[in-house]
Formats: structure tokens, C-alpha cells, sequence
């Protein structure tokens, strides 16, 4: 029996599905078929799109038998749209001012550097402008080569007269001033039009000068001096035009190449994604798609050896994951039904069968890459001296040059215009605030690339700035000194409540909250097979439970705080049991219905292998730890003494956590809080510095600065260590960019001139402006290299 194959083809995203699929629609009298709800809906708000798209892009289908599927899947390429191009949502900005954004490129109307991408693309393309200056750069140095050799040897060649000669180096320097240096005479015009002073009001300026004045000493020499005159014509400077110009286009061909290496780590980061996954049918068949095409509830199969597509659970089989590359732990991690998987991590020994829950901007890596590329863009503190001293640094040079010009022409009788001349544009070509303005930038952008390979996220540069200073860590319980996975150990009922019941209701309560102890409990209630009702009114009383109406029955569970708040006496369950296990570190909650006490639900959460090892390293780096945590202070101070930590805060609410920030902050000290909760985000926005362990919750992660992706407290040692020599290298950075400006400055303006005799050309002044970028760049690259030691 035949069926027409393009009705199992989905017309939106071009996948193959089964004929049976339930995504179904009809139009103009034909059934056509979809891989899920969203395709569906994207058909029927605008079927003409896919059924008679434009002739480029629409394939033909031909008929096949249904049993051929070897033939089908022969032409399975051939029915599969490649996902849109998304090229018009790429945001441009500048590496020096964040704030600027466009969507296509050009030139930062603040400071002239060409916009790239606010983050970078995968395959990524040479760079247009470095194309571009490429070709003005190699096509016209021969010229600029020649103009020079001219200069220097053409008296003593004598080819034609000096006069003649100027004529020749006119001709040859009009292309390498009109065209090759077009883009700069461009941004120089922008940046004087804007009153926005910058590099290119410098090399526009200094270029600009020795070319009109030597284009008017060639064109009618009559009307200069006669001290002007030497050597049969006046002089003139078309090689320093032409050389700056070279230099120039070759000292940003070098900028251009060095900046593209500063988002290395982020390219690095998003080709560890696969480009297709497994997709198992609900007829057990099976086909591998491309990534764009899976979607939230698919069932995907991971072989031994292939990557996880997307963020999900495990839904059969075990297997042990390579998690390395998101989150530096060397050692792979097991897997079991139930548990979670991170996109883009490698699936070692067994075979996995994953339901996928976060796709596309959602997944794990793709928050990375996206916090990572924020980081970059942002700005340090420590940069806004650069940028103070920045603001006013071109005009000063500006005025510089001009008393440089009107010095040497009034107190040199000889030759005195000239040497001001030639010294102006000295002193114009030399200053570099570029220097200065990429000093702490690329710095940061490389440091945050090299968090993220070690499992360190940034949100911003005054983060990486405030870590190295922090000297108090609070520290929550669940899932930052423990693994955050509870287990369930028992029920201790009262007043007649039986134990069965007693968990039943607390899971039926219990299914609205985030809570791992929540997440334990209600497993434990499924597992057991016991029936959980519906909740009603569910409210999150952060730090101290949670509420709500199950079976027409007010239940409250929570802490001694929650049931003090109430006025529920909890003597009748103040036992000895109850005691001992609270001293072994078990979370004891007290269930309430009706307001009367009903009994008491005890779970584990054991302390993280990590946590000791990182708690150590913390005091070795001078670091004080507080544990502040809502959970029962009897429970609070047994892990504690556990781990050594001698400052202990237990059933704290949300409210008591930010204060003790605060009392700690009076006190002089500059505080972290690491935690992974929704009652921890409130501290971790007011804290210094705010860590939030990946393993947490989504609110957590967004009031924090920096986000462990294993949730290891060890990365916070890493992460300060990383501080501390980012911090080193901007130093380096801003003190060379200073003495640079400082020292070259003076010299190009022949201030040393009276001692030593020398002066400095304008061509030389330029190729030191150009390296000066780069020295600056490379010097940020350096910590890629850097080898993080928290030992």
C-alpha cells in the first residue's frame, strides 16, 4: 500500500515523522502532519508559509512504498529544512564601551574600534574589517615603501630634481592617503563631529597635517620662508604620511587578530554542543535529527562514546558522564534512572535513555556561554580611573602637539618650523589611549573564558575585581555543604496519626516546593505507591517551610520557627529519638494538621566528599567560614562541628540571613555568601560577592555574581585564585599603558632633545602606538596559559 511521503514530513521544520503522529492539520483538503505542538501551531497561524513557500527553498517529494525504508532513509537529507539563519539577531558592541549596541556592524561612535559581536559565533568568519585592511594594507605598501626610500636615498640617487621629486612622492602618496587611509580619515571626521576625542582624532590629525603641508609645499613653495627651503624645493613629509599609515593599518591587523583570541573560550564552549541526536518514536523506531529539531519531552538514546544532546533525565539504563568540560571535576560522574544530565557532556561507558527537558537558550551550556559573554562585556571598576584619565587624555595631547609646534618654531631660528612640524605629529602619533582602554577589558574577557572551562561563571567583571578581597564565606547547609540530595529516613507519628498517613499528606503538601528535602519526601510517598492528593493555597514560607490545604486538612511543615510562629506546641515530640538524630546531622520537620502536631519526618543529606578539602583551602586562603542555614540549630551545629566550622546559625529565615550580611559588612569585612535556594537569594544580592551553586535554583543563580556549575565549594578557592592574578595582570596592563603614555609622550615632543641630540620620527612614534595595543593584548592573553593553583 502507497502513501504519499510528504504528508509525513513535517512542513515547518522539515523533520520525518510517522503518518500516525496525533500533531495533526488540515488545508485545502489535505491532512498534513507534525513532530509536535509547536510546529502545529506555527502551521496554523500561517499555513500558506510552508505549503507554498518560495521556490528556492522547496524540495520535491516523491512516492515510495511504506515498507522501502532503506530508499526512505536514502532521501532522509532531502525532506530536512536546515534551521533558519539567525544572522539579523546578532548584536554588535565595542570591546572598550560595553553600552554600545546596533544590530550590524560598523565603528563605536565613542573611541572608532570597529563593533564585533556582543558574543561570538561558532564558525567563525575573518573578520571583514581585518579583510579589508588586509587589502588597503599589502596594496599599498610598495607605495609607502618607495615614497620612504625616496625620502632618505633620492638625493643621492639625483633621478630627477628635488622639485621633481616631490611631485613623484604627491603621485604615489595620493592612493595610500585617499584610499588606504579612508577608514581613518572617516572615524576622525565622526569623532571631531561628535566632539567624542579619541585614537583616530590623533592619527587623522597627524596624518592629515604632514600631508596638506606637503601637498601645499610641493603645489606653490613660493609661499613659505626661505628657511623652509632646502635642497632645491621645500621639504616635505609625504613618507611619514604614507609610513604612519602602514604602521597603522599593520598595528590594527595585529589588534584585530589578537582580540578574535580573547573569545576563544567561548567558541570552545559552544562546539562542545553535537549537531544531531538520537530520537527514539513512540513505535520504538529510531532516527538521528539534527539539535535544532529536538524538542521539551523527547526521547533521545545515548550511545557509549556520544555526547548528551540537551539538559534532561535519565529514563533508563546507567552509565558514568564525563562532565569535565562544563565543570572541571576530571572524574566522571554515575548515572542512574532519575537523575539529571547536562547537555554537551560525555556519555563513557554504558547506554543512556534521556527524556530532554531544557532545549536550545535554555540548556546549561547555553546559560553559560550567554553569562560568560555578559561578563566579558562589562566593566571592572578598577576601570573607571582608565576611563576618567582616557576622557581628558586626547585633548591634552591635542594641545600638546600644538605648543610643540609653536616652540620649536619660535626658539629653534633654524629649521625650528620644521622640527616643530615633524615633532607635532610626533606627539600626535605616539599617545595611544587605546592603551589605556583596553587595559582592563581584555583582561577580563580572557579571564572569564578561562573561569568557564574550570566551572567558574562570572556574571561580571566587578565580581572577578571583588573576589580576591573577600575574607568571610557564609555558607547555607542543603546542597552547598551537602550533596543536596536527601533521603528519607523515617516518619514519627502522634496524637493517633499513623506513619503511612503521616508521609502521605506531607508529600501531597510537599509536591508544590523546590526543596531537595521536598523532592525526598515525595519520592519516598510515590515509591511506596501511596496515593498524594491534590494541594490547594500552596505557599513557600522561605527559610522555615511550607503550607498549604491537602484533603480539606490545613497542613503546615516546617521547623521549631515555622511552628513557634503558629503557636503549635511541639513538646510531645521533643524526644530523645528525635535528639540523637537531629546530633547526627538529620533534618527533623514537624508536621502540623490543623494546627495540632501530628509528628515529625526525618531525612539525611550527607556532607559532600568535597566540602571538608574545600573548607580547608578556605582557611589556608584566610578566609573565614559561617554556616547560616534553615534548617534546626541542633542539626545545624552537628554538621558543623563535623567540618570544623566554628560559627553556626541555624533555622535562619531568609530575613536573618541578610542581616548577618550586613552586621558582618558594619564590621569592616567584605563577605560571600555561597547557597543554592530561593531563601538564599536575598542574601546573595546583598553580599559582596554572591555564589550560587549550579546545582541549585534558577533564583539563586540570577541574584548571584558567580555560579559554581558542580556546586563544589572548592571552586571557590579556585575562583579567588583566579581573581588574584586577573586582578595582577589589569595592573600590568594599566601601569604599562601609563609609563608609556607618560615617557613617550615627552620624547616625541624632543623634550630630550637639549641632552641628548635626538629626536624621534613620526614613523617610529606611529609603529610604538601600534605595538603598544598589542603589547597590552597579549599581555591578557598570558592567562590562558596561567596555571590555578589553590594548593
Amino acid at each position: 500500500m502507497k502513501h504519499d511521503i510528504s504528508s509525513a514530513i513535517d512542513p515547518v521544520c522539515g523533520m520525518k515523522i510517522k503518518p500516525d503522529s496525533h500533531h495533526q492539520a488540515e488545508y485545502e483538503g489535505k491532512t498534513y502532519f507534525f513532530c509536535s505542538e509547536h510546529c502545529l501551531h506555527k502551521f496554523q497561524a500561517s499555513p500558506e508559509q510552508y505549503v507554498h513557500p518560495e521556490p528556492s527553498t522547496s524540495k520535491a517529494h516523491t512516492p515510495s512504498h511504506s515498507h522501502e525504508h532503506h530508499h526512505e532513509h536514502e532521501h532522509e537529507h532531502e525532506h530536512k529544512h536546515e534551521p533558519p539563519e539567525h544572522g539579523s539577531d546578532i548584536i554588535y558592541t565595542c570591546p572598550m564601551h560595553p553600552e554600545i549596541k546596533q544590530d550590524h556592524p560598523g565603528n563605536c561612535p565613542k573611541c572608532g574600534m570597529a563593533l564585533e559581536p556582543e558574543q561570538p559565533q561558532l564558525e567563525e568568519e575573518e573578520n571583514p574589517e581585518f579583510r579589508d585592511f588586509q587589502r588597503r594594507f599589502w596594496s599599498t605598501l610598495p607605495l609607502s615603501i618607495i615614497v620612504a626610500g625616496l625620502a632618505m636615498f633620492g638625493h643621492q640617487l639625483a633621478l630627477f630634481s628635488m622639485a621633481t621629486q616631490s611631485w613623484v612622492e604627491f603621485i604615489l602618496s595620493l592612493p595610500v592617503v585617499l584610499w588606504a587611509a579612508y577608514p581613518f580619515f572617516k572615524r576622525w571626521w565622526y569623532s571631531i563631529r561628535h566632539y567624542s576625542f579619541n585614537m583616530w582624532t590623533l592619527i587623522g590629525t597627524g596624518t592629515g597635517s604632514a600631508f596638506i603641508y606637503s601637498v601645499f609645499a610641493t603645489i606653490v613653495p613660493d609661499i613659505f620662508p626661505a628657511s623652509f627651503h632646502s635642497m632645491g624645493r621645500v621639504s616635505v613629509y609625504f613618507e611619514a604620511a604614507d609610513v604612519i599609515i602602514s604602521l597603522t593599518l599593520l598595528g590594527q591587523m595585529l589588534e584585530l587578530r589578537a582580540r578574535s583570541q580573547t573569545s576563544e573560550a567561548i567558541r570552545l564552549l559552544m562546539g562542545l554542543a553535537p549537531k544531531t541526536a538520537r530520537k527514539i518514536y513512540p513505535d520504538g523506531t529510531e532516527e538521528d535529527i539534527p539539535l535544532a529539531h529536538v524538542h521539551v519531552g523527547d526521547v533521545l538514546r545515548i550511545r557509549p562514546g556520544e555526547k548528551i544532546p540537551v539538559d534532561g533525565v535519565i529514563v533508563d539504563g546507567e552509565s558514568t558522564v564525563d562532565e569535565s568540560m562544563l565543570t572541571g571535576e576530571p572524574i566522571p560522574v554515575t548515572k542512574k534512572v532519575g537523575d539529571n544530565v547536562i547537555g554537551a557532556t560525555l556519555n563513557t561507558t554504558g547506554a543512556l535513555t534521556m527524556r530532554s527537558e531544557k532545549v536550545g537558550a535554555q540548556t546549561m551550556l547555553a546559560q553559560i556561554v550567554n553569562m560568560v559573554s555578559q561578563a566579558q562585556r562589562s566593566k571592572a571598576p578598577m576601570q573607571r580611573m582608565a576611563d576618567q584619565v582616557a576622557g581628558h587624555f586626547v585633548t591634552a595631547v591635542v594641545l600638546i602637539a600644538v605648543a610643540t609646534f609653536f616652540i620649536w618654531g619660535i626658539f629653534e631660528p633654524e629649521f625650528g618650523w620644521q622640527y616643530g612640524l615633524l615633532n607635532a605629529v610626533a606627539v600626535l602619533m605616539i599617545a595611544c589611549p587605546c592603551a589605556l582602554g583596553l587595559a582592563t577589558p581584555m583582561s577580563i574577557m580572557v579571564a572569564t573564558g578561562k573561569g568557564a572551562t574550570q566551572g567558574i561563571l562570572f556574571r561580571d567583571a566587578a565580581a572577578i575585581e571583588h573576589f580576591r578581597k573577600v575574607d568571610t564565606l557564609i555558607v547555607d547547609k542543603t546542597g552547598t555543604l551537602t550533596e543536596g540530595h536527601p533521603t528519607f529516613e523515617q516518619a514519627v507519628p502522634v496524637n493517633e496519626f499513623e506513619a503511612q498517613e503521616i508521609l502521605r499528606l506531607a508529600a501531597s503538601l510537599d509536591q508544590g516546593s523546590e526543596h531537595p528535602l521536598a523532592h525526598a519526601i515525595v519520592t519516598t510517598a510515590r515509591d511506596k505507591g501511596l496515593k498524594l492528593s491534590p494541594v490547594q493555597d500552596f505557599k513557600t514560607l522561605s527559610g522555615i517551610g511550607v503550607k498549604g490545604i491537602v484533603d480539606e486538612k490545613s497542613l503546615l511543615l516546617g521547623n521549631t520557627a515555622l511552628m513557634e510562629q503558629e503557636g503549635i506546641a511541639t513538646e510531645i515530640l521533643k524526644t530523645d529519638a528525635a535528639e540523637r538524630l537531629r546530633q547526627e546531622g538529620a533534618s527533623v520537620m514537624y508536621l502540623a494538621i490543623n494546627q495540632v502536631v501530628a509528628g515529625l519526618l526525618v531525612v539525611s543529606d550527607p556532607i559532600k566528599a568535597s566540602t571538608p578539602e574545600a573548607l580547608e583551602l578556605l582557611k589556608k586562603h584566610g578566609i573565614n567560614v559561617v554556616m547560616a542555614t534553615g534548617d534546626g540549630t541542633t542539626t545545624a551545629k552537628a554538621v558543623g562541628q563535623k567540618l570544623g566550622i566554628k560559627e553556626i546559625h541555624g533555622e535562619v529565615k531568609p530575613e536573618h540571613k541578610l542581616a548577618l550580611v550586613s552586621q558582618l559588612q558594619e564590621r569592616g569585612h567584605i563577605v560571600a555568601m555561597a547557597g543554592d535556594g530561593i531563601n538564599d537569594a536575598p542574601a546573595l544580592a546583598k553580599a559582596d560577592v554572591g555564589v550560587a551553586m549550579g546545582t541549585g535554583t534558577d533564583v539563586a543563580m540570577s541574584s548571584a555574581q558567580v555560579t559554581l556549575v558542580k556546586g563544589d565549594l572548592r571552586g571557590i578557592a579556585l575562583a579567588r585564585e583566579l581573581s588574584q592574578v586577573t586582578i595582577q595582570n589589569m595592573k600590568q596592563n594599566l601601569t604599562f599603558a601609563l609609563i608609556y603614555n607618560a615617557l613617550g609622550i615627552p620624547l616625541a615632543a624632543g623634550i630630550f632633545y637639549p641632552a641628548t641630540g635626538m629626536l624621534l620620527s613620526p614613523m617610529i612614534a606611529a609603529l610604538a602606538m601600534s605595538l603598544s595595543s598589542v603589547s597590552v593584548i597579549s599581555n591578557a592573553l598570558r592567562l590562558r596559559g596561567v596555571k590555578l593553583k589553590i594548593h
